[in-house]
């Protein structure tokens, strides 16, 4: 059984590509979780050129792939080190270490015992090259009962974010998420669309930037409301829940397709992008949670001002009752530690032999538990 409380940490790098979130969390007996220290650490150049290549097919793609899951192991091994050391702890100290991978696939509609998702990651090396117990590969199990194996952090959110209102919570990464906690019935969530993704994409390819620091490029621009009605008319936004998404859906080249000849400034390109992202978490909000109260952002989203700022601006365009939006901040979370912190918790919960996955959420036949284990 686990002790009163138990340290695991989790490691997440997600769609954005933008490194690793290594999270130390303490872990009570009921599941109830909170970050102790955290250490964030980009990619090597090298290590997210493969990753961004290995995105789409091409050749000798095994070997790469193969070599990418080494790299990123010696990646995520120097992260958990770095952070033991800040936290003056030892590998013995560690219950487990909840690694999510770096999603290269995902493909969970292609039909029974065809669908798959995948996440690369030599977890063994990983184990060997840090001496703590892994847990990693968590989507596949869910699929493999007809699940989407995302999103799986609605019931960490279901566990931590506990409220008499009906609340959600939106994680803004690469995709944007959104989990339903209503005050009765179920809880719910889905993929709703690209959050940081695209504008990410977009900026790297007019600008070598990374990322839109405050949203202060998409500012400069204005909304092409032909483009936003274009780019809203992709399936998957009217597609019912379950369903999740990815850089197989959502992509650079999905973008130029949808731009064609269009001469748009690029800066404008950018400001649609950023109105894409919040029209949509909106709209869906408003479609399947409309008694929704109070919105918590979490993900690297909630440090995008402007993306903050739009939310606000066009919540009263979907809700004619107030809609109280704040970051995980205000409930004592970092929003770039949430999901970090759900993969801590979902190792656990792999420990204790507790399923993980919310069926309604994911569309699988009934809970499972999730994950591969990978002794030390």
């Amino acid at each position: 059984m686990n002790q009163p409380h138990s340290f695991y940490i989790g490691l997440m790098s997600g769609t954005s590509l933008d490194g690793i979130d290594a999270v130390l969390a303490k872990i009570g007996p009921n599941g109830e979780a909170s970050a102790q220290m955290a250490v964030s650490t980009p990619f090597s150049p090298g290590l997210l050129q493969a990753l961004v290549e290995l995105q789409s097919p091409g050749p000798n793609e095994l070997h790469r792939e193969k070599q990418a899951s080494n790299a990123l192991a010696l990646a995520y091994a120097e992260a958990v080190m770095l952070l033991l050391n800040q936290a003056k702890l030892k590998p013995a100290d560690i219950s487990a270490i909840g690694a999510h991978g770096q999603t290269i696939r995902h493909q969970p509609e292609l039909g029974e015992n065809l669908a798959y998702t995948h996440q690369t990651l030599n977890a063994a090396l990983l184990a060997e090259k840090t001496g703590i117990d892994v847990i990693a590969d968590f989507r596949s199990r869910d699929v493999a009962a007809g699940g989407h194996g995302a999103p799986l952090v609605p019931a960490f959110h279901a566990q931590q974010f506990t409220s008499t209102e009906n609340i959600a919570i939106v994680n803004i990464g690469g995709i944007a998420n959104l989990t339903l906690l209503p005050k009765q019935g179920d809880v719910t969530g889905f993929d709703c669309g690209p959050g940081n993704m695209l504008m990410d994409a977009w900026i790297f390819e007019q600008q070598g930037n990374r990322y839109d620091k405050d949203g202060a490029w998409a500012l400069e621009g204005k909304v092409n409301d032909a483009l936003l009605s274009k780019l809203l008319n992709d399936p998957f936004f009217s597609q019912p829940p379950p369903k999740s998404t990815g850089r197989d859906n959502f992509h650079l080249s999905w973008l130029l397709e949808k731009l064609g000849d269009e001469n748009d400034l690029a800066e404008d390109v950018q400001a649609t992008l950023l109105h894409l992202t919040v029209h949509s978490i909106l709209e869906a909000l408003a479609r399947y949670a409309p008694q929704t109260q109070k919105l918590i952002v979490c993900g690297g989203g909630a440090k995008n001002k402007a993306l903050m700022n739009l939310l606000e601006m066009k919540k009263t365009n979907f809700f004619k009752h107030a809609l109280q939006i704040a970051t995980s901040d205000s409930v004592g979370i970092d929003p770039q530690l949430v999901e970090g912190l759900a993969f801590a918790w979902l190792a656990w919960a792999h420990k204790e032999k507790r399923p993980a996955n919310l069926p309604a959420v994911t569309g699988a036949k009934g809970p499972r538990i999730l994950g591969a284990y990978y002794p030390a």
